[in-house]
């Protein structure tokens, strides 16, 4: 079985503690979702979870293992949507998600336009990135959770910019995940209404 596992975990910024001492033990079928006020680190998390970035102290484990020790493995069963979007201006949507899957040794994937197709965005695939709205560009960046067979997902912010129907659209998409046992980790100031429990870990602003 799948886990990723924290361990007295510690990140400092600008001489401020985020947090210190952060333990936590992710499993198959299982959601963690990161709250607090800004500032409090939620984003800084999740780029050490993933090995973005180094912890000041502490190590983060996949499957036993310490991910810097474990890259390949790791981010072949790791898909990451940070806070931006993460889109080629220049490129059309088609574009972006073709590059992105010869990036991960997917090859050029064939089911992108069915992505495209069921995100919404079919007629609008080679326009410019740059030309669509906010919430256009984010589903986009969102199609990767829907060409990778990964086991975690870790995302900042995911429902920003969304419309309603995207919205509804994602969280359908997250319970089939959970429910063939894949593992989410994300931040969001929305509430979660998921079929699946949703760990809650709360982190607090540090003067």
């Amino acid at each position: 079985m799948s886990c990723l596992s924290v361990n007295n975990l510690c990140c400092i910024k600008r001489d401020r503690v985020l947090f210190e001492r952060l333990n936590f033990r992710l499993q198959e079928q299982q959601a963690l979702h990161v709250q607090g006020p800004n500032g409090a680190g939620k984003t800084s998390l999740l780029r050490i979870l993933v090995g973005l970035a180094q912890a000041d102290s502490g190590e983060v484990l996949w499957q036993q293992q310490k991910i810097s020790e474990s890259t390949r493995d790791f981010s072949s069963q790791l898909v990451y949507c940070g806070h931006k979007y993460a889109v080629n201006h220049s490129l059309s949507a088609a574009e972006n998600l073709s590059f992105w899957c010869r990036m991960q040794n997917l090859g050029t994937h064939k089911d992108i336009f069915a992505v495209l197709d069921e995100l919404g965005l079919v007629g609008l695939e080679h326009l410019p990135a740059g030309q669509l709205s906010a919430g256009q560009q984010r589903r986009i960046g969102l199609a990767r959770l829907w060409l990778k067979p990964a086991k975690l997902w870790v995302l900042d912010e995911p429902f920003t910019a969304l419309d309603t129907s995207a919205i509804e659209l994602l969280s359908r998409k997250m319970e089939q995940h959970l429910a063939y046992h894949g593992m989410i980790v994300l931040t969001s100031h929305q509430s979660l209404e998921l079929n699946h429990p949703v760990r809650s870990l709360q982190l607090e602003y540090r003067l």
